[in-house]
């Protein structure tokens, strides 16, 4: 299901994509999610790799972006301005694709997709429709596998509406108070042998950011070999078993809340206690646990992460944070580095990928984010979010398959006051208020 192979071997000659380059040019209609007029600071990086975003409900996102020849799109200087704030409020410093790890049931072949398969080199030029109402950047590929093709059209940027932000009837009389959400959405396509990866940022004009990864394209002809009872008779009869397998997405973030490093991590648990006696309904207990050292986090019931700012406070006097919001996961159990859902490790430039890293970090130093875990005392945390879909393919799965995502969100709290997005008439409804 993966590849273009003989013997499974990946053989593909690329359209590659490059480290730290863009060449501005749109090639898409009306309304691009590109600069808008400001009065705020910028962000650190020339116009060409700039993306800011004022979404009709007044919500501006603003970033820098470049290119990595194995990780693809990287996301840097993410600031964030809702209504009501006076200057951005900056939430990470990157944030990037850490890993794809794809290992097959019967255990013949395993693939580290973004440092082993070409996933970087493998962006693909996108055609104006699929990028609605935006505009596609071009991306000069440095090193590209083939360098008469190093120029691709292959980073939209786009806004979108999500349905409602809210909805709420007054207290009294007929009024609705209600919002339609707009997001910005950044994506790029990657295609290795036979899939294709929409890796997608999602902007959200209340402050979430979402990240997702969706995996399309075709089913490997020449994997419908799976005879061992791993897999999935696909066609006409019983005659051709798709192979079975994972797809273990990482991400790496690294916060700057506030523009500091130094945030704190927190993990929050709760637990239900049948009734005590003269209770009508159970009670539930919720307890908070500061994370001081490194630590590999595994997702339970009433379980949840954030990530608290040193250095900022919002109009309340409460520290701003953002909350890590996991999404639908099945959990490979087959390596260490896969076995849990999130690692806090200290920042260490080396640690590039959640495995296979890359980089020498030296004698002894772990390529997996295992074995970043190793103790140290967190003063600037890394967070690495896994995410696995265990593939087991169905007749719907061709021809094209269907887009299947993989992803979280992270999401504010306690960064605004109030709803960024509260309209005039409840803005002094802050706290305890009496009905109207």
């Amino acid at each position: 299901m993966r590849v273009n192979r003989n013997s499974r071997a990946r053989s593909r000659a690329a359209v590659g994509l490059s480290v730290f380059a863009l060449a501005a040019g749109a090639t898409t209609a009306a309304g691009p999610a590109v600069a808008q007029p400001r009065s705020a600071p910028a962000p650190a990086c020339s116009s060409a790799y700039q993306i800011e975003q004022k979404l009709s409900t007044g919500t501006t996102w603003r970033m820098c972006w470049h290119y990595e020849s194995e990780a693809g799109l990287v996301l840097e200087n993410i600031s964030y301005q809702p209504p009501g704030e006076a200057a951005p409020i900056k939430v990470l410093s990157t944030a990037k694709l850490g890993q794809i790890d794809v290992p097959y049931d019967d255990g013949s072949v395993e693939y580290s997709d973004l440092t082993g398969a070409g996933f970087g080199q493998g962006l693909v030029d996108m055609v104006p429709d699929e990028c609605p109402g935006g505009a596609i950047k071009t991306v000069k590929v440095p090193d590209a596998w083939d360098p008469q093709h190093a120029n691709v059209k292959g980073l939209c940027t786009t806004t979108r509406s999500r349905g409602h932000a809210y909805r709420m009837e007054a207290d009294t009389g007929n009024k609705v108070f209600q919002k339609q959400g707009k997001d910005l959405l950044i994506y790029t396509v990657n295609k290795v042998g036979w899939y294709e990866y929409i890796t997608e940022w999602r902007f959200q004009d209340d402050g979430t950011i979402n990240m997702n990864v969706g995996a399309t394209g075709s089913l490997s002809p020449g994997d419908y070999d799976a005879g061992d009872g791993r897999g999935w008779p696909l066609g006409k009869g019983a005659k051709d078993y798709a192979t079975s397998h994972s797809h273990n997405i990482f991400w790496r973030l690294n916060f700057a809340l506030d523009g500091s490093s130094k945030e704190k991590v927190e993990q929050y648990d709760s637990v239900v206690s049948p009734p005590a006696q003269g209770q009508e309904a159970p009670s539930n207990k919720t307890t908070v646990t500061k994370v001081t050292k490194e630590l590999a986090g595994d997702a339970k019931n009433m379980r949840w992460w954030r990530l608290v700012s040193n250095t900022g406070k919002n109009k309340d006097n409460h520290a701003r944070s953002y909350e890590i919001v996991p999404g639908a996961t099945t959990k490979y159990l087959g390596h260490a580095f896969t076995k849990h859902d999130v690692y806090f490790t200290e920042y260490n430039k080396c640690e590039q990928f959640a495995s296979d890293n890359l980089r020498n970090c030296g004698a002894g130093h772990g390529k997996s984010v295992d074995k970043y875990v190793d103790g140290q005392t967190l003063t600037h945390p890394v967070v690495w979010v896994n995410v696995g879909f265990h593939h087991i393919a169905r007749d719907e799965d061709q021809q094209p398959m269907p887009v299947h995502w993989q992803g979280f969100s992270i999401a504010p709290r306690d960064v605004t006051a109030m709803n960024p997005l509260t309209p005039p008439e409840l803005a002094d409804q802050n706290g305890h208020v009496q009905p109207r």
